[in-house]
């Protein structure tokens, strides 16, 4: 007999191959994810806004630096978690622990309060939590679908996430301007949403696991080990990495060439309405190449696009031909987002999903945090047009290094158990 709010889990064969629109698993969890993922955008872009307005500049500083500081303390031990512990009830804990962190932040600020250690710790537990949910959503994507649709599942996963990406931060600053506090309203009935769809989700998220001592050390380095045995999917991690810092960099050098040319903050904003569209295209056509295309195929063609877009930008000041070079090269990001995670989730083993992924996630996050210093630097010493050019040098290196390597050549798709509708 099961608890109220607590289902049957269905446990066995994966479930038959129809339409992934009427897979009631999967558009619970994929609808609650992408409603608390728009609520978290439109919250991370009102935290700044609220300091800068209500505390100054540094505290802004402290507030930002507080959310991005799990990517670097929290992505590892996540993993061993994911991979331990039920991966929805791991979930459902995120959405409380958010619920209760914006709640408290909506709470204060309509009493006029605004404390900085308060939106210190909010802002850490809010991105503490979104790392454990997204590892453990990704882990689950396989459970939930049918074999042959998880290409198509993560697909739709990531044009999620980019749509989310590009309508958060108009909605946060838009409602912001409305009350102060409406944003972290947004934010936590998002996880409300999210929290009752994983009660009502009636598989289970992993497969069944052995009850064995807790080594978080030893853990992880079997992860690690394991990683560094699958040759592909190690070169992918480290050559996505590099590509990760030059367009962080790439990302500053348009802001100050945007500048220069005369351009106004709107422009940028243009800009990035574009590539995010362009992103979410790419997204959801992503798992119509990996289907047709082995992966090296699509990781190669997409180095060569971008070795030929970024030089590019330094020809052109235009806020449209540059939000076109930029539709170009999210569109390519997003399918090689999609391949990285069809590709990672089908050849990891259940019991190592999350902390492949956060072996992942923290060389992503630690690679922009470098570009972003590393552009800095860049633009500051040799100027906008030296760096760009030095960015797509990088790039067409990078592009040739992958074409060298036999793994990235000759990288095949892993076994399909065949293709269905979505």
């Amino acid at each position: 007999m099961s608890a109220v709010g607590d289902p049957v889990l269905e446990t066995g064969p994966q479930p038959p191959a129809g339409p992934l629109r009427k897979n009631r698993d999967f558009l619970l969890l994929w609808l609650g994810a992408g409603i608390s993922v728009l609520g978290d955008r439109a919250a991370t872009v009102s935290f700044p806004l609220l300091m800068l307005w209500y505390g100054s500049p540094a505290q802004a500083g402290l507030v930002s630096f507080a959310g991005l500081l799990p990517m670097l303390l929290v992505q590892l031990p996540a993993g061993v978690v994911v991979d331990r512990l039920d991966r929805r009830k791991t979930m459902i804990a995120c959405d409380v622990a958010g619920l209760l962190a914006m709640a408290s932040v909506a709470v204060a600020l309509f009493h006029g309060t605004l404390w900085l250690p308060h939106m210190l710790a909010v802002a850490f537990v809010e991105g503490a939590a979104a790392i454990f949910y997204r590892l453990s959503e990704r882990a689950a994507v396989a459970n939930v679908v049918a074999p042959g649709q998880v290409s198509s599942a993560l697909s739709q996963n990531e044009a999620r996430a980019r749509a989310a990406g590009l309508l958060g931060q108009p909605l946060g600053t838009g409602i912001y301007g409305l009350a102060r506090w409406a944003p972290f309203v947004l934010a936590a009935a998002g996880h409300l949403v999210a929290l009752v769809g994983l009660l009502f989700i009636r598989r289970k998220f992993q497969a069944e696991r052995r009850d064995t001592p807790w080594r978080i050390g030893a853990e992880l380095a079997e992860g690690f080990g394991w990683l560094l045995r699958q040759r592909f999917l190690r070169a992918a991690i480290c050559l996505v990495a590099v590509t990760n810092i030059l367009f962080t960099a790439l990302s500053l050098a348009v802001v100050l060439i945007i500048k220069e040319g005369g351009g106004s903050p709107a422009s940028v904003g243009l800009i990035g309405l574009f590539s995010g569209t362009g992103g979410i295209v790419g997204a959801l056509s992503g798992s119509y190449f990996v289907r047709r295309m082995h992966p090296g195929s699509v990781m190669l063609s997409i180095f060569a696009i971008w070795a030929v877009l970024m030089p590019m930008i330094t020809l052109t000041s235009s806020v449209w031909v540059l939000a076109a070079l930029f539709v170009g090269s999210s569109f390519a990001g997003a399918v090689l987002n999609v391949l990285a995670g069809v590709y990672q989730v089908q050849v990891t083993p259940d019991g190592m999903q999350g902390r492949v992924g956060a072996v992942s996630g923290l060389l992503s996050s630690g690679a922009s945090s470098l570009g972003a210093l590393a552009g800095g630097y860049a633009l500051g010493a040799y100027g906008t047009t030296a760096t760009v050019l030095g960015v797509g040098a990088v790039m067409v290196a990078t592009l040739v290094v992958a074409a060298l390597i036999p793994a990235v050549r000759g990288a095949r798709r892993p076994k399909d158990p065949g293709v269905t509708g979505i």
